[in-house]
């Protein structure tokens, strides 16, 4: 009886034991770019706790800026520099989210921006066993603080910059079909945002495809007034972000596609403009728990 009760007792502490709870993970996937005819490799990341999980998790597509533009092989750490997978993996904030990471051709850029031309793998942030790296600091701006909505010009077409995301649509459509099929993904809880180069991107994939996204988040990219009418039409929540001192995308650009969004009666509507923050504003915007906890509060039907 004696040794009954000291299985019992043992057994008892163990149940109130905490249980393990595997790390979080980062997959490099192979996939065959039906733009660039070769194979690539883009990044999932899963969420600690997910193997031994029984439910599904949401799902986030990330798209990165120009500078992060690689061969998808050799070159695809560059795209953990900044953006979510920056604050998941350098960081170590806890998102529930699995991440979808892709990484756009060079398509010639590698010839005309001195920051792509002169990047060195050491700058790629990495993963330490303890403790985090220490954040870049904010990007110099000569512009002052100030606003003018009433400037709605521009000089790009609905697909946005040129040589941009929308040269690899199918194959980001594969991504998502692919983690969507085989991990543990809510394709009610799929949501999108991009940076700079990707924020224009994220636009375009919202609007061509507005059946996959519960919600849009483009971040210092903004989007034509041409591509609005899916994405209204679908009543897409949308969340777009600015700097007010960005000199290389500019808050006034922003407001002709905002403005379409509000005339065709888009409910879900946010516009946020950091007005002391650079073309870094993403910095701050994906440091913070105010994006990931607005994209949670949607699903689609």
């Amino acid at each position: 009886m004696k040794n009954l009760c000291i299985v019992l007792a043992i057994a008892l502490l163990a149940s109130c034991q905490p249980k393990s709870t595997t790390p979080d993970q980062l997959l490099r996937v192979p996939y065959q770019s039906t733009a660039m005819k070769v194979e690539r490799d883009f990044f999932v990341y899963l969420p600690a706790g997910y193997e031994e999980s029984e439910r599904d998790f949401p799902v986030l597509l990330f798209l990165h800026g120009n500078g992060e533009r690689g061969d998808g092989k050799a070159e695809l750490d560059y795209v953990k520099a900044h953006g979510p997978l920056y604050e998941v993996w350098a960081q170590k904030k806890e998102l529930p989210f699995i991440l979808i990471v892709p990484q756009l051709p060079m398509y010639g850029m590698d010839s005309l921006a001195d920051y792509i031309r002169n990047r060195t793998p050491d700058q790629i942030p990495q993963r330490l066993e303890t403790g985090v790296p220490p954040r870049p600091g904010k990007f110099p701006t000569p512009e002052i603080m100030s606003g003018d909505p009433q400037d709605t010009s521009f000089n790009v077409g609905v697909e946005g910059l040129p040589v941009g995301w929308p040269m690899v649509e199918d194959d980001l459509l594969w991504m998502i079909d692919h983690v969507l099929t085989n991990y543990k993904a809510d394709a009610s809880r799929l949501y999108l945002s991009g940076l700079s180069y990707g924020g224009f991107g994220s636009w375009y994939m919202a609007s061509k495809h507005p059946d996959l996204f519960a919600a849009v988040a483009p971040v210092v990219g903004w989007g034509h007034p041409g591509l609005m009418e899916p994405i209204a039409k679908n009543q897409i929540p949308v969340w777009a972000f600015a700097g007010g001192r960005d000199p290389v995308v500019r808050a006034k650009y922003f407001y002709a596609g905002i403005n379409k969004l509000e005339e065709l009666g888009l409910k879900e509507l946010r516009f946020t403009v950091h007005e002391d923050m650079g073309h870094d504003a993403w910095t701050r915007i994906y440091a913070g728990d105010d994006l990931y906890n607005w994209f949670l509060e949607f699903e689609k039907e």
